[in-house]
């Protein structure tokens, strides 16, 4: 019997809302889903805790530094097809932060801005999804 393996990318997401209601996106800058809007997050380097790369990436999306024990854990998603590119596994994790936290776009993002969570853009891959498990009552 011949095994077969196949490539898993692992990723970590973060939706970070306010008390008053708002959720930061970042607009993609690359495909796929280039210009669309998406969650902030990204690839977790080797070595590296799936919690440390969503701070790492969100920081480096948004210039919004959160504390890795800020961060819930919401889940995984790992639904084959999710990503075009591949096989992409990702843990999803949730802050609040404060209601005057700035943003601004930084790796891999056209623009990082808050929107009311009554009003969002439609979202990259599954993340809506993501979005309604991290915040299942505001929207």
């Amino acid at each position: 019997m011949t095994e077969t393996f196949e490539t898993i990318r692992y990723t970590a997401d973060v939706v970070a809302t306010t008390p008053d209601g708002r959720v930061l996106l970042i607009q993609r800058d690359w495909p796929p889903y280039e210009g669309d809007w998406a969650l902030p997050g990204g690839h977790v380097e080797p070595g590296e805790e799936s919690r440390d790369a969503a701070v790492r990436e969100f920081a480096e999306e948004t210039g919004v530094r959160v504390a890795p024990d800020r961060l819930r854990q919401v889940g995984v998603w790992d639904r084959p097809g999710r990503d075009p590119r591949g096989r992409y596994v990702t843990v999803a994790y949730a802050a609040v932060v404060p209601e005057d936290t700035v943003a601004r776009a930084g790796d891999d993002a056209r623009a990082a801005t808050w929107w009311d969570l009554n009003t969002l853009p439609p979202l990259a891959f599954d993340h809506a999804e993501i979005l309604r498990a991290a915040v299942p009552s505001r929207h």
